[in-house]
């Protein structure tokens, strides 16, 4: 037997294998310790409940070590798992759309950080299109649908202590316009070192690069104990639609909400996928697995299998983490402790050079705990995320076009998927991105472009084929002016060559 921590820092008895009760008992010394430093009740009691989530998550962490998937078990979904989204009624021909979104709400993922791209606070604050944020481009799209429908579709924020405070400053903005915006945070749990497997803050109130935030599978014991989700079954929300706030694809699909309330009744859970590109090798997929859908992420892959994981032979669709759940089955699955998800490990190293560790969960992979799940195979429009600036040149060229909020393929482009675009390191952040063009090249017959090195982008420039420009050391191009480069490479001495 071994201690667990309840929602006041305090223990509980559970029984857990005896392999792992060291570690157990180890950590939840360690996590008393912490959650007894809290500043008063409250804040104890916070502390004692996030710390049993997080003693939960550890356990299965231990577990897992020792029961590895079984690759062999692992086949393709089968045909009655993922739907065509060809094969649902069509968005225009939904009848009484107003009621349909009377029964819901919008969750956005908002807890990541801009640093990958150079930015400073929450990634939703990046400007991407026309001077307009994410988070600009979310509000603007709910509003816009909001009013065409009379409807009253809330926005819900899930933040992490990364990007709670600064959000919090954004969300006022928006405060005279006809919206309702909820915000929440996410778990904060302890990093681990790697070498202890025990917490490395010392104290409930040390630096932030102490803990983390427990990734985005988090989301439904977070947005339950927020009070949140209540509220939300309150107000007669049935239906939360998910996604990252950074996939500007993820707009509200009257097709899919239709389908879960009027096709499908039974079904709790509809996770989007599309189909696999050379870009997306890496995506989470869903699977059968003895007998019931599961999300392969390339983390569970063992090392041996992950070149085909990355096949789109075996694994032809990924998931675009945009997800329908119903409200009630969060509650019911939270409340009945039915969670179980996989752990992601992820490997850190401090900027003070400590190993750590992080456990990780995919909000995707719930999809073995609700009732009727299913895919939606829908087009590759819903799956436009930004997550480097190589994704931000896309958005912001003549690829797409923007209404009210929502980017729209350029009807002139004529192939069905969009460029492959490699920008090297000196494009990364998004202040040098920007220097580096004196407004965005014309792509819309573009299959492919890489860019290293330093270069810069004169106006009105037109790429077409396949471009690689590469300027070696020490050596600058400038695409001049009006440039037209179609199947061609540039290289350091700006020669033009065919491809």
């Amino acid at each position: 037997m071994s201690g667990k921590l309840d929602v006041n820092g305090k223990k509980t008895r559970v029984r857990v294998k005896s392999r792992s009760s060291t570690d157990v008992t180890a950590m939840e010394t360690e996590l008393e310790v912490l959650a007894g430093q809290g500043r008063t009740d409250g804040e104890r009691a916070a502390a004692g409940e996030e710390f049993m989530r997080f003693r939960h998550l550890y356990m299965r962490f231990l577990a897992e070590h020792k029961s590895k998937i079984d690759w062999e078990k692992i086949n393709p979904p089968k045909a009655n798992l993922v739907k065509a989204y060809d094969s649902l009624l069509p968005s225009d021909a939904v009848e009484d759309v107003a009621g349909l979104l009377s029964k819901l709400a919008v969750v956005k993922l908002n807890g990541g950080l801009g640093t990958t791209m150079g930015c400073v606070g929450p990634k939703s604050a990046i400007e991407v299109r026309d001077g307009m944020s994410f988070l600009d481009l979310t509000v603007t799209q709910l509003v816009t649908m909001n009013e065409r429908f009379g409807a009253d579709v809330p926005l819900v924020l899930m933040n992490s202590f990364n990007t709670h405070d600064e959000t919090q400053k954004i969300v006022k903005r928006y405060s005279e316009l006809p919206i309702t915006i909820e915000t929440f945070n996410q778990s904060r749990f302890p990093r681990i070192g790697r070498d202890t497997l025990l917490p490395v803050a010392r104290t409930l109130h040390s630096d932030k690069t102490d803990w983390y935030p427990p990734g985005h599978g988090d989301l439904y014991e977070s947005l339950h104990t927020s009070g949140v989700l209540d509220r939300l079954l309150a107000q007669g929300k049935e239906y939360i639609f998910v996604s990252n706030v950074d996939n500007l694809g993820a707009t509200v699909d009257p097709a899919i909400l239709h389908y879960m309330a009027r096709t499908d009744p039974a079904c709790e859970f509809v996770m989007e996928v599309t189909e696999k590109t050379r870009a997306d090798v890496k995506g989470g997929t869903i699977i059968d697995y003895e007998g019931a859908p599961r999300l392969l992420e390339i983390a569970q892959c063992p090392a041996d299998k992950v070149d085909e994981f990355k096949s789109i032979t075996k694994f032809k669709i990924f998931n675009t983490n945009n997800l329908w759940v119903k409200a009630a089955a969060i509650k019911r699955v939270v409340e009945q402790q039915q969670l179980s998800l996989e752990v992601i490990v992820n490997h850190k190293q401090r900027a003070d050079g400590v190993n750590v560790i992080q456990l990780e969960t995919a909000v995707g992979s719930a999809i073995k705990h609700f009732a009727g799940a299913v895919g939606v195979n829908v087009p590759r429009s819903r799956f436009l995320p930004v997550k480097s600036t190589s994704d931000l040149l896309l958005v912001k060229s003549n690829l797409y076009t923007l209404g009210s909020g929502t980017l729209l393929r350029n009807p002139l482009r004529i192939y069905p998927t969009v460029p492959l675009v490699k920008l090297g390191a000196d494009f990364r952040k998004v202040s040098s991105f920007l220097a580096r063009f004196a407004n965005m090249p014309h792509i819309l017959e573009l299959d492919h472009i890489t860019v290293t090195g330093d270069v810069t982008f004169g106006k009105n420039v037109v790429l077409k084929g396949t471009v690689i420009i590469v300027a070696n050391h020490g050596e600058r191009i400038d695409i001049p002016d009006c440039a037209h480069l179609e199947n061609k490479v540039v290289s350091g001495n700006l020669r033009i060559l065919d491809h």
